[in-house]
């Protein structure tokens, strides 16, 4: 019986121990095909080399923020702009108007998204109704934006346009 309030008093003090964690460093690396791959091993390991992402182009108290509402168009074509010349789709993907989209039709946006990061941004334009290719600006009404971009070979023009929608409160892009 002595035994007892002693396994009791352990296993008390036991329990008043922080648990203990596991912590796995996730690494983004840049396959020699020039994808991205993310794992817990080292990319050497794997082939690859650690992507390092380009510095941020503004100084100054904003430069680490990121947007979370797009308020105006303007704000939004800044952050579209912003997110493409980072390389990063996944921050043109925080700018998307992902509501009730099934799985098959999101993975086949994030490709398209995935292929616009890749592609070096030249600028983004508004876009009106009644607009042509060669004058995006020549319509009426403001119907989205135009991602500005040139080809990997660096001479073949590309671009994407994107719609715009308000949802609570926010301006989004759609596709």
């Amino acid at each position: 019986m002595p035994r007892l309030p002693a396994l009791l008093l352990i296993a008390f003090a036991l329990a008043l121990l922080p648990p203990r964690v596991a912590l796995a460093q996730v690494r983004q690396c840049t396959a020699a095909d020039g994808s991205r791959l993310y794992t817990d091993r080292k990319c050497e390991d794997l082939g690859a080399s650690e992507f390092h992402a380009p510095p941020a182009a503004s100084t100054g108290s904003t430069a680490g923020r990121r947007m979370t509402c797009a308020r105006s168009v303007q704000d939004l074509a800044y952050a579209l702009e912003s997110a493409a010349g980072s390389g990063d789709a996944n921050r043109i993907a925080a700018l998307y108007d992902w509501a009730g989209m099934g799985s098959s039709t999101a993975n086949r946006i994030m490709d398209r998204l995935q292929a616009a990061a890749a592609r070096a941004t030249v600028g983004v334009q508004t876009t009106q109704a009644g607009a042509s290719a060669d004058a995006p600006n020549a319509g009426g009404q403001l119907i989205g934006l135009r991602l500005e971009q040139v080809d990997a070979n660096g001479h073949t023009p590309a671009h994407i346009n994107f719609g715009i929608r308000r949802r609570m409160g926010c301006l989004w892009v759609h596709l």
